[in-house]
């Protein structure tokens, strides 16, 4: 079906467009960039369903190789997939074991405390150059950043490094971008080794030197695997938050009313994340599956060897899922939305994900009540970036 999954039409109404996807099937076929022709989802059930049988639906091919990555990429993408996230079982636990503890419900309320902190001097900050200040590039990208290399033991003189080499990962829409984005990967697998190297010569503390002492004491994970989840854990742990931050903040400064009725009473904040999640959708497609036998789904008939991929915002707007799916309603109870996953994939970084956007909005609207948007909403544009739905630049003012 010929459809846009990276226009500005879909981006700015996505109810309206997968509206339209959902008439054709539940599962319909589309072209996605760089990884081609696959299936996907419309229904909620049906992207539950792919995500949690993970004999059927593998994020790897009968040969080993990562579904998605095409003989004409360099061996360093190879390299940076060597995670949990493209693992089947019994890899993908024993991968994600290492880092389980760190991200445990209890570890990550521990840091609530910090987190607010780094969001309430962030919104001190944010018009410090002047009004209207770019509320994703001075607040919805350094947040989730800074907690994320705080978590990992790096050092803060290095974070301008990671936004311009994350700037420059994240932007790619196509072949041509994505060849452009290798010396930032190159870069960024360089810079984890040195700092595996440092951690093993003379310790420390986060992440990075817990990897070490897993290496030491079990061997559980080798260099090549250390690097790679290093890497996962950085752009992964803070590009999505970025977009759940800012659109979240886009939603409400457009929305005075809801902007006044969140900031009244902060016991409302986590349902409201809750709804943020649902409705901003920031990642909107899971990475592609391999079919490993032929099976009937949604009235499809699939063959072993197609590719399939749930589409997550489709399944958050689902009327069968949620009442009005289009509407924003930050008091929504019960909230049924898969915008982390689920199954084995799930993801490790949803209580993190979770109080940093529920930070992030307390910090802003506390400091900043009044805030609004600075520019006509007609002027807010999304990258052209298929599978995660990021507003580029969002300037706001203090009225």
């Amino acid at each position: 079906m010929r459809f846009d999954l990276s226009s500005q039409a879909f981006f700015r109404d996505p109810a309206a467009e997968i509206a339209r996807l959902r008439a054709a099937g539940a599962m319909v076929e589309v072209r996605f960039p760089i990884v081609g022709t696959v299936w996907t989802t419309t229904t909620q059930e049906l992207a539950d369903r792919v995500l949690k049988d993970d004999a059927t639906f593998t994020v790897r091919r009968d040969d080993g190789n990562v579904v998605g990555l095409r003989w004409w990429m360099p061996p360093i993408l190879r390299t940076l997939s060597n995670n949990m996230l493209a693992a089947d079982e019994p890899d993908h636990r024993r991968l994600r074991d290492v880092v389980d503890e760190a991200f445990r419900r209890r570890a990550v309320l521990e840091m609530e405390p910090r987190i607010l902190a780094l969001a309430d001097e962030l919104a001190d900050r944010l018009f410090a150059d002047g009004t209207p200040a770019d509320l994703v590039g001075r607040f919805a990208r350094i947040l989730p950043l800074s907690v994320i290399c705080e978590l990992l033991g790096l050092p803060r003189e290095d974070r301008p490094k990671f936004i311009a080499w994350a700037g420059g990962f994240t932007r790619f829409t196509g072949a041509l971008g994505f060849f452009a984005a290798i010396p930032a990967m190159v870069a960024m697998k360089r810079y984890m080794e040195r700092r595996l190297d440092a951690a093993r010569a003379g310790g420390g503390e986060g992440l990075i030197a817990e990897l070490v002492r897993v290496e030491r004491e079990g061997g559980r994970i080798d260099r090549s695997e250390m690097v790679s989840m290093l890497l996962l854990l950085l752009l992964a742990g803070h590009e999505t938050t970025t977009h759940l931050i800012s659109g979240a903040a886009y939603e409400l400064v457009r929305n005075p009313d809801l902007r006044d009725w969140l900031a009244a009473d902060w016991s409302r904040i986590n349902l409201a994340t809750e709804e943020f999640l649902r409705y901003v959708s920031p990642v909107q497609f899971t990475k592609p599956r391999h079919v490993r036998r032929d099976v009937e789904l949604g009235g499809v008939r699939l063959r072993k060897g197609d590719r399939i991929m749930p589409m997550l915002a489709a399944a958050n707007l689902d009327p069968q899922a949620n009442a009005q799916p289009e509407k924003l309603d930050l008091a929504r109870r019960p909230n049924r939305h898969l915008a982390f996953g689920t199954g084995i994939h799930f993801c490790l970084g949803h209580q993190l994900a979770r109080i940093e956007g529920a930070c992030a909005m307390k910090a802003l609207l506390r400091r900043w009540p009044t805030l609004a948007l600075a520019v006509d909403e007609r002027d807010i544009r999304w990258r052209e970036r298929p599978g995660m739905r990021a507003i580029d630049r969002l300037p706001v003012a203090a009225v």
